[in-house]
């Protein structure tokens, strides 16, 4: 995707991702059930649509009802069985009684991926005390309510598991949006913090992290920002959701049983090379 779209086609849609071609075999994951949080859309509707290619049951939690039964819709179109909960992830017992009710209905998780998250572009000395707490609750609270309650059930039930975490590419800052760059780099530590606790009840907890992959959020952000991200590494172009989807699954395979603690990149060589201003690219970094 070498090309900018028109903000209103920003992303890729259902067919698009159904019919891309994996890498991994059919049956990967037949026998196993997947959460994913944000899964209606996005970045999470790409990684949920691939487990279910490769025969996970699937179980999706988001704030739109809607969006969760279209992705259900598609899921069950391909053979797959697939649950849906309108929750927030911000609320630790609407959390904790979903993830229960994951127990109850199918015995066993084995993959929760933290998808669900968001913010908005502004410059951070404008940040208001109640936007500011909007994200860091979201994407660092609502993320560890997750982790934590699925961790509880893999102790009590005596079984094994796998958390990714999708981060952000915050290795050089991320400036107009840095109250998801605290988030994110606080689920990171905290990830390679637990990792280490958790290995003895056979827990693995990684990250993946995306540099600028092309979603329908790409609409969100000026237009000046969004054609940045085509030169924000050194490959020239943006990422796409299957980038992300396939690294979730490499990680959540048994490719991955030996991966623990760690952050998969997936940026072009982002973090070699560019700046992503996600709001507006002030006139003192530009160089003639």
């Amino acid at each position: 995707m070498s090309e900018m779209k028109e903000a209103s086609s920003f992303g890729w849609t259902d067919e698009e991702l159904l019919a891309y071609p994996l890498v991994y075999r059919p049956d990967l994951f037949a026998g196993k059930v997947a959460l994913v949080s944000g899964g209606g859309s996005g970045l999470g509707k790409a990684i949920a649509y691939t487990f279910a290619r490769l025969g996970a049951t699937l179980v999706l939690c988001g704030r739109n009802a809607e969006k969760l039964a279209q992705a259900r819709a598609q899921i069950e179109a391909l053979g797959a069985r697939c649950d849906t909960h309108q929750m927030t992830i911000r609320e630790p017992d609407q959390v904790n009684a979903m993830i229960a009710k994951v127990f109850e209905s199918h015995g066993n998780l084995d993959v929760l991926v933290n998808n669900a998250g968001g913010q908005f572009p502004q410059p951070s000395i404008d940040f208001s005390p109640k936007g500011w707490k909007a994200v860091i609750d979201t994407n660092l609270n609502g993320t560890w309510y997750m982790m934590q309650a699925a961790a509880r059930q893999w102790r009590d039930h005596k079984q094994s598991g796998s958390i990714i975490n999708i981060v952000a590419d915050v290795w050089r800052g991320l400036p107009d949006i840095a109250h998801t760059c605290a988030a994110r780099a606080g689920v990171i530590y905290l990830s390679k913090t637990v990792a280490v606790e958790w290995a003895p009840l056979n827990i693995r907890v990684n990250c993946v992290a995306p540099g600028c992959c092309e979603t329908e959020a790409f609409s969100l952000y000026p237009p000046e920002a969004a054609a940045n991200y085509e030169v924000s590494n050194p490959m020239l172009h943006s990422g796409d959701p299957m980038d992300i989807a396939e690294a979730v699954i490499y990680v959540a395979a048994p490719s991955g049983k030996f991966v623990n603690g760690e952050v998969l990149t997936v940026d072009g060589g982002q973090q070699l090379w560019g700046d992503v201003w996600a709001y507006h690219k002030p006139d003192w970094t530009k160089v003639d």
